[in-house]
């Protein structure tokens, strides 16, 4: 196959997802307001005087019931003709306003084929949807401890479980509570914190650990393995990262001595009465009613192929729940922590993850707009300089999400799909958004995330097309001089084989097999696998003074310099 067509995106394109709708607002020229700022200047005020009431942080609201209403009038028909236009098979979707409930529908099947439909109560997996959602449960956890030990390294208690609680706060240490943790530079490693991994500015380069867990490892190797990844400058660089925050997130559940499913359910699902939502995929697939992943095939039908299991990154990316679930969740953000009369999540703590704490995406014109990454959100401001909130989530194998709220409108749109990202979600909700704001959406939503989304599928395809060797090709040599035992510090070991049907590379735990064909020389390629499989890649053998190869190169996992495996 030709790496240019039909690739599965390679792994920079989570990264793109993520942030998808913060970069495009960031890209958004700001309208100022008709009479323009108002000058501070004036007399001030005597001391006998009373301090004027500091402004609120959000303008007043803009939009009246009657416009929130014309955009959930709207939605039925809006979902309907995207599903009809991408195929996508099942979606919910639901709206808060004011803490009311205005619209909570499923449609489609649950599983192509088979007669269950999608209904408010239909369990999704969440993707990175996870994100916002662990950050809540972080929120919870940490309210009220202190985070005097902010930029104080690890110390004597690195690595200690069950630690203090009295420092599991946003600017503890990691390295304090999750044993075995580091980072290539060990400054970093002693000072990285909660909040620096919550908000992607460790240093990380972007998605590290993602192929790792591709290959089979699970958390804990992934965890441990991070320290082998080079570092960008420390909370001066954005990249996007599952596995750091991932770690943020564990380092909170294991100062507090328990698992992450089990804090998750101690401090939001439980009190939230958010009972269809877990952070396991064995509860996922447990459901009864449950939305399986679905992913297109080469004629366009819709299937269900993949099974992704994220519980390597349970905080980042493995939480499951339903649009009904997801409301009450949406409320008691909307309403600074409190749902029907509970204040379950410390309305501070939840502030705190609103706020912008690295720029995600400079502005790309002199009206252009900063886009910035809170704590499991992406931040903006508007036009209308409001405080705009959201995140999506795509899992390549088969599921698509999306949240964006407007706290000062007290307005939030959920949608939740069961298909590979195609723009629906997204578009969804900007088209409600466009609606409430203008009369009707600005644009055609769908047609821009459709093709942004087939731009990003092309991200990190290598530019070496395997299906056509050169015509100067030279041959391979004999399978005995590639075959071997191959190890890498990063990814551990590969194993070339071989045998009657050819080489074949295994790589990972379990291990996974790929064949090899031969390209040129001392190249092969084998076809990649997984969530950030990107087509094609290449397989370099080189070779010292004997007849055997020395090492081998593997051409997508080389994107930080770690995909060299030397010989035994």
């Amino acid at each position: 196959m030709h790496p240019g067509k039909g690739p599965r995106p390679s792994r920079g394109r989570p990264l793109a997802i993520a942030g998808l709708a913060a970069l495009l607002l960031a890209a958004t020229a700001l309208t100022p307001g008709a009479d323009g700022p108002r000058s501070a200047s004036g007399p001030a005020p005597s001391p006998s005087e009373p301090l004027p009431k500091p402004p609120s942080d959000q303008p007043p609201p803009l939009l009246t019931r009657a416009d929130v209403d014309r955009a959930v009038a709207r939605l039925d028909g809006v979902v309907r003709d995207m599903m009809k236009e991408t195929g996508v098979p099942g979606v919910a979707v639901g709206v808060v306003h004011q803490d009311r409930v205005l619209y909570l529908k499923g449609f489609g099947e649950r599983h192509v084929g088979e007669p269950a439909a999608v209904d408010p109560d239909t369990v999704f997996q969440l993707a990175s949807l996870s994100k916002p959602i662990g950050s809540t449960v972080v929120a919870g956890a940490v309210e009220g401890e202190g985070d005097e030990a902010g930029d104080g390294a690890a110390g004597d208690g690195a690595g200690a479980q069950g630690a203090d609680e009295r420092d599991a706060g946003w600017d503890a240490p990691v390295a304090r509570h999750l044993p075995g943790f580091a980072l290539k530079d060990p400054w970093v490693s002693g000072h990285v914190t909660v909040t620096d991994l919550l908000s992607h500015r460790s240093g990380l380069p972007d998605h590290a650990g993602d192929l790792l867990e591709d290959l089979g490892y699970d958390q804990a190797y992934i965890l441990s393995h991070l320290r082998d990844e080079p570092l960008a400058p420390f909370r001066a660089a954005y990249a996007y990262t599952n596995f750091g925050f991932t770690a943020g997130a564990e380092a909170v559940a294991r100062a507090k001595g328990v698992s992450w499913q089990k804090l998750s359910e101690d401090t939001l699902f439980r009190p939230a009465g958010m009972d269809s939502t877990s952070t396991t995929f064995a509860d996922y697939e447990k459901a009864a009613n449950r939305a399986v992943a679905h992913v297109p095939g080469p004629d366009g039908t819709w299937q269900a192929k993949y099974v992704r299991n994220a519980d390597a990154q349970a905080p980042a990316g493995g939480a499951s729940s339903s649009a009904a679930d997801m409301m009450r969740w949406l409320r008691l953000q909307l309403a600074g922590g409190k749902l029907d009369g509970r204040q379950i999540i410390d309305a501070e703590s939840l502030r705190h993850t609103h706020l912008p704490e690295i720029v995600s995406q400079p502005p790309r014109s002199p009206a252009g707009r900063t886009g910035f990454y809170g704590l499991g959100w992406n931040v903006t401001y508007d036009d209308q300089a409001r405080l705009r909130l959201g995140h999506s989530g795509a899992f390549e194998l088969g599921a698509n999400t999306h949240v964006t709220m407007l706290p000062g409108e007290q307005l939030g749109i959920v949608v939740l799909t069961n298909g590979k990202p195609v723009g629906l979600a997204d578009a969804v909700a900007e088209d409600f958004f466009d609606t409430a704001q203008y009369g009707k959406p600005s644009r055609d939503w769908l047609r821009l995330f459709a093709a942004l989304y087939a731009q990003l599928e092309e991200a990190g395809v290598s530019p070496t097309d395997y299906a056509d060797p050169p015509d100067s090709a030279k041959a391979a040599r004999p399978g005995g001089a590639y075959a071997g035992t191959y190890d890498s510090t990063y990814y551990g070991k590969a194993t070339v084989t071989d045998g009657p049907d050819g080489l074949v590379l295994e790589l990972g735990p379990e291990p996974k097999r790929f064949p090899l064909r031969h390209y040129d020389g001392d190249t092969f390629s084998f076809e990649t696998a997984g969530e950030n499989a990107v087509g094609p890649t290449g397989a370099t053998f080189t070779f010292g003074r004997g007849d055997t190869a020395r090492k081998l190169r593997v051409e997508y996992l080389d994107g930080t310099g770690l995909g060299t495996f030397t010989r035994h």
